[in-house]
């Protein structure tokens, strides 16, 4: 168990190093200079956890709040500096889903045969 513990800290630590996850930094870091966008950014994530925190608990979203959630969700898309910020979240999340393929590999092959 604990070499593979030591082997998870070392991608974590590849994972900080990597181009992508440097990027993400540097986008987030541009963004939050951005005293309005960074606002808008924080509402939506707010909002964006309220409304699943509801769905999760099997309550329907009201038609007011999925009118905010696409007004704010049309407003953050226009933010330039918050749509860099997403494309360089998309590429850290497509290295985390192929290293969880490659991780769960052997657990995809036993249940195959």
């Amino acid at each position: 168990m604990a070499d593979i513990l030591k082997t998870a800290g070392e991608l974590r630590d590849a994972l900080v190093a990597s181009d992508e996850f440097t990027a993400l930094q540097e986008a987030y870091s541009t963004m939050k200079a951005d005293q309005e966008a960074f606002d808008l950014f924080k509402d939506f994530q707010e909002l964006q956890m309220k409304l699943q925190q509801k769905q999760m608990q099997g309550q329907q979203l009201e038609q007011d709040e999925m009118k905010k959630a696409q007004e704010l969700a049309q407003k953050v898309g226009d933010k330039q500096v918050i749509k860099a910020l997403m494309d360089k979240e998309k590429a850290v999340n497509d290295l985390l889903a192929k290293l969880n393929n490659e991780i769960t590999k052997p657990i995809q092959d036993l249940y195959r045969n």
